[in-house]
């Protein structure tokens, strides 16, 4: 049951008054906290012996009967659940049937629908074989993030459902019970369960390999390998063939142009199994970055309409570089300086800021240089007032 105390409920609850003025009126007398609490829990008692009815009549005759509706609602707002409404996209997630071994990953999106800012106070699993981390902790009003949770094939056998309790708050708490299912076959295995990438250096090229081996009597055959997002260039090819036996080992190789950063991806064995028709094989790695910039956001926080602002970012590598062009930049956003024609290992971009109109302001400026494809990204938010 989600921890609410039930002063907080004061704060969903409409009505005429303040907290201070709550506890005072024309029809009694004023009442403390304490007061209230044991006069209450003393109305309680006539539930046991005499009935909802009689409890309410005796909170009413006691100047308490708001009070004891707000601790009413208070618990059928617990039974509402309001952090599963910030899962819009569903709680739920079925991986199918699975090889023994393989490891597993879904993300499930939550957004913050509400008008305060919001922090994933804890994600609990129900089991040894399933993980599950927030990508961030702290959500702003309108802001996404996702729940990664991973389930291991090793550590079960057939079928599985497992919840994941997602506890949100901090001042107003409320859970969000997510559940992932999968069924694992043991004629089908991975090994390893997963391709790892250990960390390199952007433009280098690393392959990794998994094994698959089937034991039964259907022919299964690997036809394709599906990649989406995952920076690889993935291949198959047959190891062996026997009778109600056979294997395959996938291929995986970075991409030498993969943007930098952490990636935890799947990709799809394709098999001629009406079964099994997709397997899938999880890809991670960390392709670092050779390049740099600091901060990665400016955070511009409160200020006013119209005010002129000049803030700066330092971008590092390791050997000299251009500055090639700075993209994203009007509605606000402007250059303050020339950019520099000479190659060098630090280099600064300053930009001048003029928030608009009032309200909240977010960009994204990109930033080109001659070290790799893929631009350096600097995010920019603030909230200007009139």
């Amino acid at each position: 049951m989600e921890q609410h105390d039930w002063k907080i409920a004061l704060f969903f609850v409409p009505c005429g008054k303040s907290r201070g003025n709550f506890l005072e009126s024309r029809d009694s007398p004023s009442r403390t906290w304490p007061e209230i609490a044991f006069w209450i829990r003393l109305g309680c008692c006539f539930v046991f012996f005499g009935g909802l009815a009689r409890m309410l009549q005796f909170c009413k005759a006691a100047g308490l009967f708001a009070p004891l509706l707000l601790v009413l609602s208070a618990g059928t707002m617990q039974a509402q659940g309001w952090a599963e409404k910030m899962f819009i996209q569903g709680t739920s997630h079925d991986f199918g049937i699975v090889p023994k071994g393989a490891q597993l990953l879904h993300r499930f999106s939550i957004t913050n629908i509400y008008a305060v800012r919001m922090e994933i106070v804890q994600v609990q699993s129900g089991c040894g074989c399933v993980s599950a981390v927030a990508s961030k902790r702290f959500l702003e009003p309108r802001e996404t993030a996702t729940i990664d949770v991973s389930m291991d094939g090793k550590r079960f056998d057939g079928a599985k459902n497992v919840g994941v309790r997602v506890t949100v708050g901090p001042e107003f708490v409320s859970s969000a019970e997510l559940k992932v299912m999968a069924t694992s076959r043991a004629d089908l295995v991975f090994n390893p369960g997963r391709i790892v990438f250990p960390p390199q250096a952007n433009g280098a090229s690393l392959t990794q390999t998994a094994d698959m081996e089937y034991a039964g009597n259907f022919p299964l055959e690997v036809r394709e390998v599906v990649v989406n997002q995952v920076p690889v260039e993935a291949t198959f090819k047959q190891l062996y063939r026997e009778p109600g036996r056979v294997g395959y080992q996938v291929s995986a190789t970075l991409k030498t142009d993969g943007p930098p950063g952490a990636f935890k991806d799947t990709i799809f064995l394709k098999t001629n199994d009406p079964t099994l028709p997709l397997v899938s094989l999880l890809v991670e790695g960390n392709v670092e970055s050779t390049i740099s910039i600091t901060p990665q956001k400016l955070a511009l926080g409160g200020v006013t309409q119209g005010d002129l602002l000049t803030r700066r970012v330092v971008i590092r590598a390791q050997k000299p570089f251009q500055i090639l062009a700075v993209d994203g930049t009007g509605q606000g956003v402007e250059l303050a300086g020339e950019l520099s024609a000479q190659p060098a290992s630090v280099q600064t971009v300053a930009l001048k800021i003029q928030i608009p109109g009032p309200g909240e302001f977010r960009r994204e400026i990109r930033i080109r240089t001659s070290l790799q494809e893929a631009p350096l990204v600097l995010a920019i938010d603030g909230m200007a007032a009139p």
